[in-house]
């Protein structure tokens, strides 16, 4: 009976190192597994500028899979290359590798990995971390694994995709979190399993304490038959000498005697072969006990190793946050301080070589202000009065003493009168534009509104003759001078009228909108009059600003050809710029802008 239930307990711890040895060989295929898929992934995927040496795949973190990357990598090549593996333990060591593999379990920050090999041509395989989140990412499935492929990460980095590797590749979210659960219940059942098993021991260590009381109490029940052996030694004593009787029968005492000594013997001799069984089963025991608490005392201290060492890694990993983030902090200010530092230089330099180029220019202004001063006063008392003189004598002739001309003398005294007349307009223009921008009068604020109605009411009899028709609505107020923004508009509106086309009635549109003048950050209010007159032909573009420049005869138009001068002068000296569209014979677009 005994022996029975050694061969039980036998079999039994025999069964459970079985699956333990199962469990291990298991685990080996799995690590063989991955790192077949991790060299399958390197096979089907194309880099753009691959090594011509070697192939190097980096693993982050202390992981079993670096010793099966290293066996298989004796074994195998990637893309007809020998393949080195490197280990590191952070993710800024991370260089000089086409393929780096981590795996969630160590809490690696996959973002700032993806970060860190941006543009180094490195595909990124990761093991366990949520969908969508690398380039190719495997999670554990029963006794296999599964891999999903995020390819706009993939294809940011250059990489091409075999379309094997697609085909079998998760595809959407929802399957991966269905896998992912189901890995999870499978991690529970497993440690439903260990505590089953760890159950079983205790049982079965149980079932031995048991054993071992069996065993004593057999004990005690063979020295209860050693004692009753002995009392029937004696009773046999007893009868040879009480019983005359059985002296007579000597002989058959003596056969009685040898038979029950060899039975005595017998039992002496299976109660000794038991006592050995038991030793044998207890030395067994003690064996297996010995083994069961040494294993237990193993798992015990690697589990608090690992607490240990997963204490000192977060410990670690939080030190190194805090010193990473103090760092870039400090580089940080220093950069800024720095960056404001050479920038106030490079700025006071500048505005000393502006302040520098500005006194200089005031220098010139001041200077050429004098001399126009000098000019405008030659121009309106020495040149105007020798002209008005020539034109007031040639009037005199022309008008009084025609009769005693002859035609020559006629027409030459009336070309006089004409050429001085015309100069004494061409003196006065010139004077006031001079004078546009010099006024000492400040600038108010004018309703534009109000400004082209008076301008369109002084213009009537040229509107009505031409058959003209001016729009204008929502125009802004702007600070200027009144006179000047009056001559402004007031050329601008004449001149769309003036050249309009002889089978067309002019139409004049005056608009505004408020503006951004590129990154500059003052606002601006542009003005557009819009006609639908003659044109200005492309190679007349270049004149139309110029000063006294006319693009037609005086006998198809009349005028100075100074006004678009005028219009100009004004809208710099206001601070805005102007400039104009058109095509021949299809109108014209003047622009200008001015402070809002």
């Amino acid at each position: 009976m005994i022996r029975l239930k050694t061969t039980r307990l036998l079999i039994v711890f025999t069964i459970i190192c079985s699956a333990i040895q199962m469990n291990a060989q298991s685990n080996d295929v799995k690590h063989l597994q991955r790192a077949i898929f991790i060299f399958n992934f390197a096979e089907q995927v194309s880099w753009k500028n691959a090594p011509d040496d070697q192939f190097t795949i980096g693993v982050l973190g202390n992981d079993n899979t670096i010793t099966d990357l290293k066996n298989l990598a004796k074994k195998r090549k990637i893309k007809n290359k020998p393949v080195h593996i490197k280990h590191f333990s952070a993710i800024r060591d991370v260089k000089n590798v086409q393929l780096v593999f981590v795996k969630q379990r160590y809490n690696f920050d996959i973002n700032y990995l993806l970060k860190k090999i941006t543009n180094h041509n490195t595909l990124v395989v990761t093991e366990g971390y949520s969908y969508n989140s690398s380039m190719i990412n495997i999670i554990n499935v029963n006794n296999s694994f599964a891999y999903e492929l995020n390819e706009k990460l993939l294809s940011r980095e250059n990489f091409r995709i075999a379309s094997s590797l697609k085909k079998f590749a998760i595809t959407s979210s929802d399957k991966w979190k269905q896998l992912y659960q189901t890995t999870e219940k499978e991690l529970i059942k497993a440690e439903e399993k260990k505590t089953e098993q760890k159950e079983l021991i205790e049982n079965k260590e149980e079932q031995i304490q048991s054993q071992q009381k069996t065993i004593t109490v057999q004990e005690k029940e063979l020295t209860v038959k050693n004692d009753s052996i002995h009392v029937q030694t004696q009773a046999i004593e007893k009868l040879f000498d009480e019983n005359e009787f059985q002296k007579k029968k000597y002989e058959e005492k003596l056969l009685i005697e040898k038979e029950l000594e060899k039975r005595i013997q017998h039992q002496f001799e299976s109660i000794k072969k038991q006592k050995e069984n038991i030793k044998s089963i207890n030395s067994e025991i003690e064996t297996q006990q010995k083994k069961l608490n040494q294993q237990a005392e193993e798992i015990i201290v690697k589990e608090n190793i690992l607490k240990e060492k997963d204490h000192k890694l977060n410990t670690q990993k939080t030190i190194n946050y805090l010193l990473i983030a103090v760092m870039a902090f400090a580089l940080l200010i220093t950069f800024l301080i720095y960056r404001s530092y050479a920038a106030v230089k490079r700025y006071n330099k500048e505005l000393a070589l502006k302040n520098d180029k500005i006194y200089k220019q005031s220098i010139q202004l001041e200077s050429k202000n004098k001399e126009l001063e000098q000019f405008a006063h030659i121009t309106s008392h020495d040149l105007k009065e020798p002209l008005a003189s020539i034109f007031s004598f040639a009037n005199e002739l022309e008008e009084n003493h025609k009769t005693q001309l002859d035609d020559d003398g006629a027409h030459y005294v009336s070309f006089i009168t004409r050429a001085s007349k015309r100069g004494l307009q061409f003196i006065d223009a010139l004077l006031a534009y001079f004078k546009l921008g010099t006024s000492d009068i400040p600038n108010t604020e004018i309703n534009c509104n109000d400004l082209v109605t008076d301008i369109t009411t002084d213009l009537s009899g040229l509107i009505s003759r031409n058959n003209a028709t001016v729009n204008y609505s929502n125009l802004p107020i702007v600070n200027a001078s009144t006179i000047e923004l009056r001559l402004l508009f007031q050329n601008l509106i004449n001149n769309a009228i003036k050249f309009k086309k002889s089978d067309t009635n002019p139409i004049v549109s005056i608009t505004a909108q408020k503006i951004r003048e590129n990154n500059n950050q003052s606002k601006y209010w542009q003005f557009s009059v819009t006609d639908n007159g003659i044109g200005i032909a492309d190679h007349n573009k270049e004149k139309i600003f110029v000063i006294f420049k006319r693009l037609h005869s005086k006998e198809q138009y009349e005028g100075t050809g100074i006004g678009l001068a005028y219009c100009k002068k004004i809208v710099e000296s206001l601070g805005g710029k102007i400039w104009f569209d058109s095509k021949e014979g299809e109108g014209t677009t003047f622009h200008f802008t001015l402070p809002a």
